[in-house]
């Protein structure tokens, strides 16, 4: 049972996740059917990867910091 004003924040943090997710699978997907020289497409995807860690990076820390939060309120 979370804090009811904990788990609409907790549900934005996983949507948002979740659909930064969704668009690193759908542009790898198109970089790996499109790309017809593997030296480009390896470089490219290298980059998405790079680019979906740091998208993913803040939500991935304020879901430390409310997990942190959560474990003290059941702590009291």
């Amino acid at each position: 049972m979370y804090s009811p004003y904990l788990e609409p924040l907790l549900q934005n943090l996983l949507s948002a996740l979740a659909d930064i997710d969704f668009d690193y699978e759908l542009e790898r997907e198109k970089l790996s059917n499109a790309a017809p020289d593997v030296n480009l497409k390896i470089k490219a995807l290298e980059k998405l990867r790079a680019r979906h860690r740091e998208r993913r990076e803040p939500y991935i820390q304020q879901l430390a910091v409310l997990q942190q939060r959560m474990t003290d309120l059941r702590a009291q």
